[in-house]
């Protein structure tokens, strides 16, 4: 065999071991990206689920807005509808960001860069979220009575076994958002994990 038909072959399987490596790194990618994407949909789908309960329950609400007659109620049904509207949306958007981070036509350093960002929001918001429960348990409670049972519990108050329930109900909440928001945590550090064996 002579030296050009020698350097000929070489080229070829130079190119087509290229090619090979080539369609690898592709193939890689795709995977960590279906892998990474994997990660945000169990919670996506219970937020869009959440969300819809929330968007239903603030039309409920807004049918009924002249039940609640005075200003104080009103208060308290304009700050539970807004909450109902604006913060589903909220978290939907930042699970999206997160979500559809495109790992393949990205640097590692862009997707690291992009993933840190888009987790500082997401987890932002869920702690947000932990505060703002709180105010809308408060609002939500003269709201429930007043379109439930027809009782303003600012002018009737409460008796002690309501006073009781909304402790517990107060406790309650303390433990889920805070299981919640350590769910948040760890789907988006296995995510974290996923992108940075892309370096490896």
């Amino acid at each position: 065999m002579e030296l050009d038909e020698m350097q000929a072959l070489w080229q070829k399987m130079s190119e087509k071991i290229e090619q090979q490596k080539q369609l690898t790194d592709t193939l890689i990618m795709d995977m960590t990206q279906q892998k990474y994407v994997q990660k945000f949909n169990k919670i996506t789908t219970y937020e869009t689920i959440g969300a819809v309960i929330c968007f239903i329950s603030a039309i409920l609400l807004l049918l009924n807005f002249e039940k609640l007659d005075t200003w104080y109620l009103a208060a308290c049904g304009i700050f539970t509808m807004g909450y109902l509207f604006t913060l589903p949306i909220i978290v939907l958007r930042s699970l999206k960001t997160i979500k559809n981070l495109n790992i393949s036509t990205s640097s590692y350093k862009e997707t690291i860069v992009g993933f840190a960002k888009a987790k500082k929001q997401l987890l932002l918001v869920q702690k947000l979220g932990i505060y703002v429960n709180f105010i809308l348990f408060l609002a939500i409670i003269p709201v429930t009575s007043k379109l439930m049972g027809g009782k303003d519990i600012f002018i009737t108050g409460g008796s002690l076994w309501k006073f009781g329930f909304i402790a517990v109900v107060a406790i309650a909440m303390i433990f889920v958002s805070r299981w919640g928001y350590r769910c948040y945590k760890n789907i988006t550090n296995s995510a974290e994990t996923i992108l940075k064996e892309i370096e490896d």
